[in-house]
């Protein structure tokens, strides 16, 4: 097949591009300097120069703060480039897969988010992406919205400062006698490895609509941090942080746990227990 994989360079996205080349697809590699998502003579010039029987948009503004600051531009790259993209996933008769988050709940729920719960976004950019989520359903054809959940990967997140959490986890370890985390925030931390298996998985189906996608089970991020440090072995006096400590400019849900009952029902659930996916994220056996 012929796969196109918009956002290709970051960090979901260039596992995304290994995991379907490894089975011997023929990529498309787009990044931003090739592909505008918020022009549409932009993105029907790319996808159909190249052709696609499968388009991943795994790209988006994901800084919760910029995007804040700039809901105009927000909206454009995770609305309306959803849009066109669907357009033109249309014209192609391809397979839209369209990458979501748990930021478009507001965390009030005390058990895990399903596909038939309503969301209800906090901030700019949960509201961008999930009007990006209307756009696909309900005007791509053939289409994937994959919800996801505390991503972390091999490859940098530039947007986010190039370190995921368990990267600067072990490099404050690395400077100071003690590290403080805050309990307060529940999530399920995916790795991007995980992920992208799940969408090659997605990519040969035709059982269409909106999945969740993370890995099995929960925790806080101090539970995180805690996990990290006992599996590496590394010493360190780790609190529980106030969180008072690390004042967050935009609201953000406190819970925000999916449950993958879609992958489940259509019997192609490949996540793992974060636990697990910890360790090969580590290469620990």
């Amino acid at each position: 097949m012929k796969i196109a994989v918009i956002g290709a360079n970051g960090q979901l996205g260039t596992d995304v591009v290994s995991a379907f080349s490894k089975e011997g697809h023929d990529v498309s590699v787009l990044t931003h300097s090739d592909i505008e998502l918020s022009d549409l003579d932009s993105v029907s010039k790319q996808l159909k120069t190249g052709g696609a029987d499968v388009v991943v948009n795994t790209a988006a503004m994901h800084n919760v703060d910029n995007c804040e600051k700039d809901p105009q531009r927000a909206f454009a790259v995770n609305a309306v480039g959803a849009r066109n993209l669907s357009l033109v996933a249309n014209d192609l008769g391809a397979k839209l897969i369209h990458v979501s988050t748990d930021y478009v709940f507001d965390g009030a729920k005390s058990t895990p988010y399903e596909e038939s719960d309503a969301p209800n976004p906090l901030n700019v950019y949960g509201n961008s992406k999930l009007a990006g989520e209307y756009f696909v359903r309900n005007t791509a054809e053939k289409h994937f919205v994959v919800r996801t959940s505390a991503i972390y990967g091999k490859s940098p997140c530039r947007a986010k400062g190039g370190l995921n959490f368990i990267d600067l986890m072990l490099k404050l370890s690395k400077e100071r006698s003690e590290v403080r985390v805050v309990d307060s925030e529940v999530v399920t931390p995916t790795s991007t490895s995980e992920i992208a298996s799940q969408i090659v998985v997605l990519s040969k189906s035709d059982a269409y609509g909106l999945y969740h996608a993370t890995a099995e089970g929960s925790c806080s991020w101090y539970e995180f941090a805690k996990e990290i440090f006992s599996l590496t072995n590394t010493k360190i006096t780790l609190k529980i942080a106030d969180p008072k400590e690390f004042p967050a400019k935009v609201r953000r849900p406190q819970y925000s746990v999916l449950e993958n009952r879609s992958l489940n029902r259509n019997r192609i659930n490949l996540f793992k227990p974060w636990q697990q996916g910890l360790r090969e994220y580590l290469a620990i056996a």
